[in-house]
């Protein structure tokens, strides 16, 4: 493990930030329209972003393993994106008239995996999501959807339910309670989500017969975050799939954050193809996207030249060509070379992350696959949600971990994970390691409290 000059401790001043905060608390519930940026005492405020090297407007410069919550696949600004987005800038925003890069963008992204034979722009991943299982239900007439416990999928009612279950609430292992996240959630939508324990065929399977009639999709990702980024199995997405084709549910993929670990989604790791696939994050190169792509006849219940058009689906700001000249630029770097490269620096990456955890002798481990990670603060890697979920002692841990690599100059997602971009080095992996190692043994008394 290299030796790397590191940050000092020592809190830099975040004056600017810190009376920027006070304005926006004014203005904005908690001060911010995503909590994902909330920090105490306060939130940091960007002022700019090269590569991997992030500056706030208090001068302080950082190592980006956030890249924006996995969605900045080469970093900030890269030369090639600004570019080609810059020209698009003088020719426009947005029309209402189609555009030849959307075509051009769906091209490549349906040239990059034999099961998108037809595709479709929104602007977000949960845009995607909502869009996936509402073409499920159109295709097969069918109401309720089944999702795996824990697993993230954005913000619509049926597919956010369960995420933030509890021991006290998420119900028997074998019958995995509809749990809602916000308040007011309507008991006809819990009703409607039917909620699978992730790699467990046999017991998945038992959930799933007990509605079968009623199920238009089963929803995956093949390898939730909040789950503990472990990636599915073969035998727990083979059974999925062999159920829904028997019984006429469609299997739908989220890969909204996984597209970025093989060159045609984490799907490629597995023997059988979803019916539909959920994207966005890295596709938009920088900017907002969601695409929904997968089988012809599925995609067709949006064609609005059908003799029955069975889900109208459009959107303003879908398909614009900044967003597809980002994304279609974007995506023509990320070439395979480049996703063997940069999974190539994060095995490398997870190997250091283990030796530092042994060199500290601390409880601790680490999960993932291609450009992502996450630490937990568990001697043993999580199977699912519920083995992922964190106890009160790990969650101090993790909070004190994560406050040290800040402030040593690492930006981390807040559940202890991080995403790699092109932009990064052996270098930058290096610097991450050393402080680590060092934040994990100022953390080590914690664990035996």
């Amino acid at each position: 493990m290299m030796k790397q000059q590191t940050q000092s401790s020592k809190q830099p001043s975040s004056q600017r930030s810190a009376a920027l905060y006070q304005k926006a608390l004014q203005l904005m519930p908690g001060g911010c329209s995503r909590n994902t940026v909330l920090r105490q005492p306060h939130p940091l405020y960007a002022e700019a972003g090269r590569g991997c090297y992030v500056t706030d407007i208090d001068g302080v410069q950082r190592i980006d393993f956030a890249n924006n919550m996995a969605a900045l696949i080469h970093g900030h600004a890269h030369p090639q994106i600004v570019a080609a987005v810059t020209e698009q800038l003088h020719k426009g925003t947005a029309f209402t008239l189609a555009t030849e890069v959307e075509i051009d963008f769906a091209e490549h992204l349906c040239s990059r995996n034999p099961g998108f034979e037809n595709i479709r722009f929104v602007n977000s991943g949960t845009e995607a999501i909502m869009s996936c299982l509402k073409a499920a239900r159109a295709f097969t007439g069918r109401p309720k959807i089944a999702k795996v416990e824990g697993a993230y999928h954005g913000l619509y009612d049926f597919a956010e339910v369960s995420q933030t279950a509890k021991p006290e609430n998420w119900g028997a292992p074998d019958h995995p309670a509809s749990v809602p996240v916000a308040h007011g959630t309507p008991p006809s939508t819990l009703n409607d989500v039917i909620v699978i324990p992730f790699n467990d065929p046999e017991t998945a399977l038992a959930i799933l017969d007990q509605h079968a009639d009623d199920l238009a999709c089963v929803l995956v990702d093949p390898m939730p975050h909040r789950v503990g980024l472990i990636p599915a199995s073969e035998s727990f997405i083979t059974a999925l799939s062999n159920w829904t084709r028997k019984h006429g549910a469609l299997l739908v993929f989220d890969e909204v954050i996984t597209f970025r670990t093989r060159y045609g989604g984490a799907q490629e790791r597995y023997s059988v193809q979803p019916d539909l696939t959920a994207m966005g994050k890295l596709i938009g190169g920088g900017f907002p996207v969601g695409a929904l792509a997968g089988r012809r006849d599925v995609m067709e219940v949006m064609n609005p030249r059908a003799n029955q058009l069975l889900f109208p689906h459009s959107g303003t700001f879908s398909a614009n060509p900044i967003t597809m000249t980002a994304g279609l630029t974007a995506m023509q770097l990320f070439d395979r070379d480049a996703v063997c490269r940069l999974n190539a620096l994060s095995d490398q990456l997870r190997g250091q992350i283990t030796e530092a955890i042994q060199l500290a002798d601390v409880p601790a481990c680490v999960t993932g696959e291609g450009s992502m990670f996450r630490i937990h603060m568990k001697p043993t890697p999580p199977t699912d949600y519920r083995s992922a979920y964190e106890t009160p002692q790990e969650a101090r841990i993790k909070s004190a971990l994560l406050d040290h690599l800040f402030d040593h100059g690492f930006m981390m997602i807040n559940t202890c994970s991080g995403t790699l971009s092109t932009a990064m080095t052996e270098k930058e992996i290096s610097a991450f390691s050393e402080v680590l190692l060092n934040g994990l043994r100022t953390v080590k008394p914690l664990f035996d409290e």
